[in-house]
Order: C-alpha cells, then sequence, then structure tokens
C-alpha cells in the first residue's frame, strides 16, 4: 500500500482527501477527480462544467448549495462523522497545498464533525 503523501491532485472536488483512502492508495480507485466511473457525482460534474479545482473557489457557501448540501451528503457526514464544509473552508482559508499537508498529517481523509 502507498503511503500517505501530500498531494494537491488527490483532493477531491466536495474536499475530501483521497490521498488517505485505502482504495486509492491500494491503486483500486484514481481517485474522485480522475475517476471517470464517479459521473454518478453531482458536485464532480459542477465543479468540472464551472472549471473549478473544487467547491472551494466557488463562490456561493456550501451551506447554501444545492448540489453540495443534499441529502447524500448530509448522509455521508453523519455516517462516516465527516465535516465537509469544514474541509472547504480550510481549503479556503490556507490553500489547497496547506490542505493536502494537513490531512496527510492526520492521516485522514475528512475533518471530523465537533
Amino acid at each position: 500500500m502507498k503511503e500517505i503523501v501530500v498531494d494537491r491532485e488527490a483532493i477531491a472536488r466536495c474536499g475530501l482527501y483521497c490521498g488517505a483512502c485505502r482504495k486509492f492508495r491500494t491503486g483500486k480507485c484514481p481517485g474522485c477527480r480522475r475517476n471517470e466511473r464517479a459521473s454518478w457525482c453531482g458536485i464532480r460534474r459542477c465543479c468540472a462544467d464551472k472549471g473549478l479545482e473544487s467547491c472551494a473557489a466557488c463562490d456561493m457557501e456550501v451551506a447554501r448549495c444545492k448540489t453540495y448540501s443534499n441529502w447524500v451528503g448530509k448522509l455521508f457526514g453523519w455516517l462516516f462523522n465527516s465535516d465537509r464544509e469544514a474541509c472547504i473552508a480550510y481549503i479556503r482559508q490556507h490553500g489547497a497545498e496547506a490542505y493536502a499537508r494537513e490531512m496527510t498529517r492526520r492521516r485522514a481523509q475528512t475533518m471530523r464533525r465537533k
């Protein structure tokens, strides 16, 4: 299994850090950005259509975005104790490179809800 390394290209459009994912690290998944089979993801599609690296580059607050804050995302957040909004806020405040470093340091795919 590959080691978790700092890689801004391993940041999913929604703010999750694929670089810490077991499937990504074992080569079973190329990561959300490169995974053409992830066409079901509305967030990925929205960012691509707008030419954005991630939701962090969008002017809209993720809490008010219908694409980002839908029931699937809320269920995911509840099941995995994930705070994707905090991930996006971190990227906006500190930048993608700093976020990749922080998630590598934490060895985590997401920030946890408090």
